[in-house]
């Protein structure tokens, strides 16, 4: 049986995923905490107290996030330069984020033979932003997948295709502390195993040097890594991040101020980039008071 605060985070999982998924299915019309709350089946206060304490801001406050052109606004205002991002901010312990700076990559020969010889654990976990495939190997989470823009069985399916010769095992419990962790139910880091070409690597390492709340480009990534023509490729490595979240692909967008392309749905990169702006938003102003309706 879950204890009662695992289960409490399970279900509030439940609920901001829902909410989150209302407030941009709304395309930008402002939804009342009462109309929110009544399509939840919550009394407007407890959602209040919800949504405040998982997102970091009132629903209202999170909406004027999605309708102000987030993506320009971010790149306007919180455009991390990746050589100074360890000054700007990793430093800090109070965003999620931070905590998950420690990793491990396959080295290139393991990565050429497919996962041959590796053994992927995986379960389904809840999380603000729709279900959400975990996988791990003993060394670490490997891939993170969400399934509320795409089908389950496909989220399995592109996560699997990746390691064709692991093996795969069905463990849920096995990955419940990382997974907890991943979604803020924890406060302990989880560790990540990176599964990808040196490449790939490269690109991966880079983005975990992006602090939450901020944005870069594609652009800027390649200049980071030595290599500033290889916009395009850096791009497609961006997309093939198998650890979503944790290694923040949703924080890459286009210098033009699009929010270009996520691997698993446009609405699941809005609300993580407006999830991060407005709890960094909060921290940053800790006078401002949660409770506007």
């Amino acid at each position: 049986m879950l204890s009662e605060p695992i289960a409490d985070d399970r279900y509030h999982y439940g609920v901001i995923a829902r909410a989150l998924r209302l407030i941009d299915d709304a395309g930008g019309t402002p939804l009342s905490l009462d109309d929110i709350a009544g399509r939840l089946k919550m009394s407007p206060a407890h959602f209040q107290r919800v949504f405040s304490r998982w997102v970091g801001v009132s629903p209202k406050r999170y909406q004027q996030y999605l309708t102000l052109d987030l993506a320009k606004r971010l790149l306007a205002e919180r455009h991390t330069l990746l050589d100074t991002a360890d000054a700007t901010g990793l430093s800090g312990s109070g965003r999620l984020h931070d905590l998950f700076v420690r990793w491990e990559a396959m080295s290139p020969g393991e990565y050429a033979r497919g996962g041959e010889g590796l053994t992927i654990y995986w379960g389904w976990s809840e999380s603000p932003f729709g279900p959400a495939l975990v996988m791990g190997s003993e060394r670490g989470i490997c891939g993170i997948a969400f399934a509320g823009e795409t089908a389950p069985e496909a989220a399995m399916a592109d996560l699997v295709g990746r390691w064709p010769k692991a093996r795969f095992v069905e463990d849920p419990m096995m990955l419940r502390p990382w997974a907890l962790s991943a979604f803020g139910a924890s406060g302990d880091p989880a560790p990540i195993f990176m599964i990808g070409a040196p490449f790939q690597i490269k690109v991966w390492e880079a983005l975990l040097s992006v602090p939450s709340g901020t944005v870069t480009t594609y652009s800027d990534i390649a200049a980071h890594i030595g290599n500033p023509q290889a916009v395009r490729a850096v791009g497609t490595a961006v997309g093939r991040n198998p650890v979503s979240w944790l290694i923040p692909c949703h924080r890459a967008i286009r210098k033009t101020g699009g929010l270009g392309g996520y691997h698993w749905g446009l609405p699941v990169k809005r609300a993580m980039l407006a999830w991060e702006a407005a709890r960094a938003e909060a921290e940053d102003s800790p006078r401002a008071k949660l409770a506007e309706k």
